[in-house]
């Protein structure tokens, strides 16, 4: 009897040992099958392995910060000097300041061991300085196509944060904000100037310019077809504007961003300027410096330019 009894003991530790091992053998393929998957991010300056779902994000262009708030993606760091006013909940302390958009703190950068760093235009040529710390990718929009490249941009990081489905959500109602904002201007037929004012200063921007999406785009007819493609624009002065005599004036307020002493509106609105037909028709825009200068290409701020400009059509 005491025989039996102890052959089904030994049989019963036996059972339990086989039963832990057949444990332990399941949660190591679990975490083989756990492990970070990669996807390949091509982009203007190269092609970018980077982990889908990054958690530990640095983000340098405001463009892409927008877009990841909406799609309710957290980011870890950014330059925040110049953070535009609609996006200051990232100047909270939570988010790390990691220098400027022209002077990145690559020190304080390596220090977060980021997942992945999204860089803009301003940072381009520092790109290979960005891509020694952790995967880089570099993200701006195309002066000749904004809406293309911006698409490219949005489905790049849908794929990256697994947020397809809501992407193409937003860039179809981008699609017909742009749709019907085309039907009115075209319909309206008056001709328009983009100018930047930078502290006493004037520049004018064509269809091919940074700003060239209010004519090819939203469909505003362009004053002068034959502005110099730049990305500071073509210098010009009041009385190019009163030659011009555009129906629509689009101003840019650069100083208001860099510090500037006078504004757009102190400078421009004088004699000369009061005697085109923008003026007499109350039709000069001042646009949303931080919005068209500083964070184009975001989901808001997309949609914002895109209100501003439709914002002069009766």
């Amino acid at each position: 009897m005491k025989k039996k009894i102890v052959l089904r003991l030994g049989l019963t530790m036996l059972f339990m040992i086989g039963a832990v091992g057949c444990s332990n053998a399941g949660v190591s393929s679990d975490k083989k099958e756990d492990k970070a998957i990669e996807i390949k991010v091509k982009h203007k300056l190269g092609e970018t392995s980077v982990k889908k779902t990054p958690k530990n994000v640095v983000v340098f262009d405001y463009g892409v910060l927008d877009s990841l708030d909406k799609m309710g993606v957290e980011v870890k760091a950014l330059p925040k000097s110049n953070v535009p006013t609609y996006l200051s909940k990232f100047k909270d302390d939570k988010y790390t300041d990691v220098g400027t958009l022209q002077e990145p703190n690559f020190e304080k950068i390596s220090e977060l061991k980021p997942d992945l760093i999204v860089i803009g235009g301003r940072q381009a040529k520092k790109y290979e300085e960005f891509k020694k710390i952790a995967p880089t990718v570099y993200m701006d929009t195309d002066d000749k196509d904004y809406i293309g490249s911006f698409k490219t941009n949005m489905k790049s990081l849908a794929n990256i944060f697994d947020k397809n489905d809501f992407v193409d959500k937003e860039l179809k109602k981008i699609d017909d904000n742009i749709k019907f904002l085309n039907e009115k201007s075209k319909k309206d037929g008056k001709n328009s100037l983009v100018i930047m004012a930078s502290d006493g200063s004037l520049s004018a921007y064509g269809e091919a310019s940074r700003f060239g999406m209010l004519h090819k785009e939203f469909g505003f007819q362009a004053v002068d077809k034959n502005i110099e493609s730049s990305g500071h624009g073509q210098k010009i002065s009041f009385e190019y504007i009163v030659e011009k005599n555009p129906e629509y004036l689009f101003v840019i307020d650069r100083g208001a961003i860099v510090g500037g002493k006078t504004s757009a509106k102190q400078f421009l609105e004088n004699d000369l300027i009061k005697s085109t037909k923008a003026y007499k028709n109350k039709n000069i825009v001042y646009l949303t410096p931080d919005v068209w200068y500083l964070s184009s290409g975001g989901f808001d701020s997309t949609n914002k330019m895109i209100e501003q400009a439709g914002s002069v059509l009766k």
